[in-house]
């Protein structure tokens, strides 16, 4: 079993590991990194320290959220993370490397959808969070415009989501309810179609069905 479970997460994280660099440079092109990092930090829930964020790759959205842990399988990734001021070690989200009831904030940004097995990297989660501490997920929506976009990027054998399985928010949200965090905020952005020229946008809160980037907040009771 486990040694299924690691083909899986090394074939999950095998673009990532081969294409750092090119996944890194993706960032710097157009608007949609500030547009989901902006919804990111108009979050009203006080997140306390210390963060970390599960699948931080190079360290992108951690440097620009104040995020001084991460943990990725991809090596290649992180060595441009650590070069961002991101201390970092290698690890899967399905077995976190760290002690239980100790972070305050953990990030899961663009990452729910390449995992083996989202629930038990939710569990993980939930397991290292100090009581009162602060699950913050970053998603695309599956059924929205840009779900439906980028799975039909995968079916055409796109590399960076040949792997990717695209999940609702509630969906999410009843995962969360079972690893005892209660969604307690949510925000959308990126309402703009994909294949459109992106401009600037301001998140909103709450879930809106054309949105193409939704965070959910989750407290650990």
């Amino acid at each position: 079993m486990r040694d299924k479970k690691e083909q899986v997460w090394r074939r999950n994280s095998e673009v990532f590991e081969q294409r750092a660099e090119e996944y890194d440079r993706w960032f710097d092109q157009g608007e949609l990194f500030g547009i989901e990092r902006d919804a990111i930090l108009s979050l009203t829930t006080p997140l306390a320290p210390p963060k970390l964020e599960v699948g931080v790759g190079p360290g992108r959205f951690a440097a620009a959220l104040g995020v001084a842990f991460g943990i990725d399988p991809a090596l290649a990734a992180l060595k441009l993370a650590k070069q961002r001021g991101i201390s970092s070690c290698g690890g899967l989200g399905e077995e976190l490397p760290v002690a239980a009831n100790c972070i305050g904030t953990v990030f899961l940004l663009f990452t729910l959808c390449f995992l083996a097995n989202p629930q038990k990297t939710l569990q993980e989660c939930s397991r290292i969070l100090q009581p009162g501490g602060h699950l913050v997920i970053g998603l695309v929506p599956a059924l929205s415009p840009w779900g439906q976009y980028l799975t039909a990027k995968k079916k055409a054998g796109t590399p960076y989501y040949k792997e990717a399985t695209f999940h609702t928010p509630a969906t999410v949200e009843h995962w969360l309810s079972q690893c005892k965090l209660t969604v307690t905020e949510l925000r959308s952005t990126l309402q703009q179609a994909p294949g459109t020229a992106i401009t600037a946008e301001n998140s909103q809160p709450g879930i809106h069905p054309q949105a193409g980037f939704v965070v959910m907040v989750g407290k650990k009771e």
